[in-house]
């Protein structure tokens, strides 16, 4: 099987400023992963190979823009994450003809095989094409994913980075940016990040920081004003799972937390 990136312009908060768009292609048949828009290069691409299944990684508005389009103009089999139909509808503007969980197989190839890999979205998934991961918002080459309240879990993101780590992929095709051709050193770099971030949310939160703002200032040792809002929710994701693991106490409703 072989992957074909096309980097996609759309409006993302990702630094790249574009989503890749993935086509897997094997045994005659093709998939189309996250198309986030339409563009010219993709269009060649699509005419020229056909589309015989399109997925998501996860319906984050800057991977779904295209999914209505191509699949209208292909009539190729749309898939979802089972029971996130009516959240994929509402998404992409389109029905799924087919749903997927962990360890089905998409008929590409010799197979292309979903991972359950939430934290950074609820249906996040990746896709193990041959000796590639499409691996979509889990992992990038450079810095880190935004793991954010109130969808992201830190818990569930820890997990699905190390589930992916212990399988030792060759190569990971992200969402965002370059292939990562050291996945097992980059998998290791973004669960220390997490945890790095969470040591520092703790020890704010111990020294008498008791709401989201007062931790942010506390926890990050950088000006983030430009992606506040990020870093804001960042750190209420971290609170969620401090408090889901009984090291702090946390009142979402007032917002406060304090230190058990």
């Amino acid at each position: 099987m072989h992957a074909t990136r096309v980097s996609v312009p759309v409006a993302t908060r990702a630094p790249t400023g574009a989503t890749n768009a993935y086509l897997v292609a094997g045994g005659g048949d093709t998939l189309l992963v996250d198309p986030a828009a339409r563009t010219d290069r993709l269009d060649d691409l699509v005419a020229r190979e056909g589309v015989d299944h399109l997925a998501v990684t996860h319906t984050h508005a800057d991977h779904v823009g295209a999914v209505a389009a191509y699949a209208r103009e292909t009539g190729a089999t749309v898939w979802c994450r089972r029971g996130r139909e009516r959240a994929f509808s509402a998404a992409t503007g389109v029905d799924p003809d087919r749903t997927f969980a962990e360890g089905t197989t998409v008929p590409v190839g010799a197979g292309v095989e979903v991972l359950d890999t939430p934290g950074h979205a609820r249906d996040h998934v990746s896709f193990v094409a041959g000796d590639d991961v499409l691996c979509g918002d889990l992992a990038v080459a450079e810095g880190s994913v935004v793991v954010g309240a109130a969808e992201g879990d830190v818990r569930a993101y820890l997990v699905a980075l190390r589930r992916l780590h212990a399988r030792g992929p060759e190569r990971l095709r992200p969402g965002h940016g370059p292939e990562i051709t050291d996945p097992r050193a980059t998998l290791a770099r973004l669960v220390a990040h997490r945890n790095d971030r969470e040591r520092a949310v703790l020890d704010a939160v111990r020294a008498g920081n008791a709401t989201p703002d007062a931790v942010t200032d506390a926890a990050y040792d950088k000006d983030v004003s430009a992606v506040r809002d990020l870093a804001r929710a960042t750190v209420v994701a971290h609170i969620e799972k401090l408090a889901a693991e009984r090291r702090v106490r946390w009142d979402p409703e007032a917002e406060r937390v304090e230190p058990r």
